[in-house]
């Protein structure tokens, strides 16, 4: 691996330029490796928004593009050093391209990186000095087969590889890499405590099956997109673990924490009537299925068992995700999707426990996307299939 500033420069050039083109004029460029240099070209591209001071760093490299776009984002890194203490000693068992393990280390006392391929670990140890992460040793084995030579620390980092067999992504977590329900008994032969970065598809009632001891988890979102399931797992514990729905917005961070328990016990609240305002919980709560507990929390009412939309008559200011003043109920029929778009002509649509698809309902009304305006197709309690029109809170 060569990077000097011959290459930084040619990085620096072509950032914004077609890379297929780069490459057919590779033999332009003597003295320059173009394909590695147009990889690195297409990391920085996959980082820039997630990975803002990274992509700022010119001295970092990357093994592969592919590597840029399964990593950690800043802001679930950083979140994730909220899990770990300032004395901890930390083995990351799949360390990758290293954000995890570099952020970990701005907290934490000492962090092991485990990586099975060399190049990862060439790339990291060079990473991790130009940044300075001096806390930081690099392990070049497989995490399955070194644990006897590791030594003991307070907590382990896993991130099972979610791909299989021709590259194809996978969820469950019997079909990941490293096998993590089998390899847990023997982690905890040398740490009690351990941290799973998993799918943000993976189920969390049967994860939770596979993980015993598990006393937290982490549902974790970015701009109304669940990005990762964290699993705190520790030895020997049987407690009912808190599930925490974080949310990161443009202006901030939503948080909500419930257990499975308290909303299997919460009574349904259902909704006689669409209210004053509607509310649509973010990504985190949905994923985390925190149904009736955030509408007995809140005070709200949903407006049908499978609906996933909350109605209240006065305001919830900090109701965790978006928050609507309605104008109007229309009750849905196929005479009023032929005249609505006289009365509404824009706006932006949603369906939420609705027989057709947002291009059909489009389709058949004529409304076209943006505006200021909101418009839920939705059914209510009794079955009855409504549009309901609102706008943002002022």
């Amino acid at each position: 691996m060569i990077w000097g500033e011959n290459e930084k420069a040619y990085v620096r050039e072509h950032l914004a330029d077609d890379t297929a083109r780069l490459l057919l004029g590779a033999k332009r460029e003597p003295g320059l490796d173009v394909p590695f240099l147009v990889e690195q070209i297409e990391a920085r591209r996959q980082i820039r928004e997630k990975l803002p001071s990274w992509y700022a760093n010119e001295e970092l490299v990357f093994p592969a593009k592919i590597a840029a776009e399964q990593c950690s984002s800043e802001q679930t890194a950083l979140y994730k050093q909220r899990l770990v203490g300032i004395g901890d000693r930390l083995c990351d068992l799949t360390g990758g391209l290293g954000i995890d393990s570099y952020f970990f280390s701005r907290k934490v006392r000492e962090v092991v990186y485990v990586e099975r391929f060399p190049v990862y670990c060439e790339v990291a140890r060079h990473n991790f000095q130009a940044l300075g992460a001096t806390n930081i040793t690099v392990v070049n084995a497989d995490a399955t087969q070194c644990l006897g030579q590791l030594p003991e620390v307070d907590v382990f980092y896993i991130d099972p590889a979610r791909r299989g067999s021709g590259n194809r992504r996978v969820y469950a977590l019997s079909d990941c890499e490293p096998d993590l329900p089998a390899l847990l008994p023997v982690l905890w032969g040398n740490a009690p405590r351990v941290i799973a970065k998993l799918s943000p598809m993976a189920d969390i009632s049967q994860t939770r099956a596979l993980l015993p001891g598990t006393v937290a988890i982490h549902v974790i979102a970015v701009r109304n997109e669940c990005k990762e399931l964290l699993f705190e797992v520790q030895r020997g514990s049987e407690e009912e673990p808190l599930i925490h729905c974080v949310h990161f917005t443009a202006h901030g961070e939503e948080d909500f924490s419930f257990t499975q328990a308290e909303e299997r016990d919460a009574p349904l609240r259902l909704a006689s009537a669409v209210g004053n305002y509607l509310y649509e919980p973010n990504a985190a709560l949905l994923k985390a299925g925190a149904f009736k507990t955030i509408a007995v929390r809140l005070e709200v009412e949903k407006l049908h068992v499978s609906s996933h939309l909350y109605t209240s008559k006065e305001l919830v200011k900090d109701f965790p995700g978006r928050s609507f003043r309605v104008e109007q109920v229309v009750p849905f029929s196929s005479k009023i999707g032929r005249t609505l778009h006289r009365e509404i002509p824009r706006a932006n649509i949603a369906v939420r426990n609705f027989p057709l698809s947002v291009e059909e309902l489009r389709k058949r009304t004529k409304i076209a996307e943006g505006g200021d305006l909101y418009l839920f197709a939705t059914t209510l309690r009794d079955g009855e299939k409504v549009l309901i029109v609102g706008r943002k809170p002022a």
